[in-house]
């Protein structure tokens, strides 16, 4: 009986949960409040990708991709390291969740992991260029935002010089901040 008390009193324990206060930091995003807002970045993140690929020093741009950028899977310019590759597109897939400005960007370089030509690196170091001179930019949800939902999308006919196939985008925004 006294055995059964202990295991009881130990898995009281192991499940209690700590208040550990007001979120500021979670996975790389940054959490802030102010008058009734609450903003949510990637700051530190983005400043370390910039840092992880040697960008810190680069010039900034203002839009993320080039105007009409027709990238190809039969590129001629020469193959690139895949790994590099690969760790930078993964790395922006990630600065996705509080920056969708750059998720049409990052989606149309992801599309280039298996075989990326020096063309589709250069899209991406573009990409860190927009990041360098936006680093403050993230998602904010507005306390006194009317609760309205409003969707946007966009398309491309045949967009693929490869496949020609379509590239579809969405974003829904719920009061002030984006939701999907």
């Amino acid at each position: 009986m006294e055995m059964i008390e202990q295991l009881k009193n130990s898995m009281k324990n192991e499940f209690e949960m700590t208040d550990l206060g007001i979120l500021h930091y979670f996975l790389g995003m940054e959490v802030n409040y102010d008058n009734g807002n609450i903003s949510l970045t990637q700051h530190k993140y983005a400043k370390n990708l910039l840092k992880k690929f040697n960008m810190e020093g680069c010039h900034e741009i203002s839009t993320p991709m080039e105007y009409g950028l027709q990238l190809s899977k039969n590129d001629p310019s020469e193959e690139i390291n895949q790994n590099l590759y690969r760790s930078l597109v993964g790395s922006l897939i990630y600065l996705t969740n509080t920056r969708p400005d750059i998720t049409f960007s990052v989606n149309k370089i992801s599309q280039f992991m298996e075989r990326p030509k020096q063309n589709h690196w250069e899209a991406g170091k573009r990409i860190l260029r927009y990041i360098k001179g936006t680093l403050n930019h993230g998602i904010v949800y507005s306390k006194g935002s009317k609760g309205k939902l409003v969707g946007f999308s966009d398309n491309d006919y045949a967009g693929s010089v490869d496949e020609s196939k379509s590239t579809s985008g969405y974003v829904f925004h719920f009061g002030s901040g984006a939701i999907a």
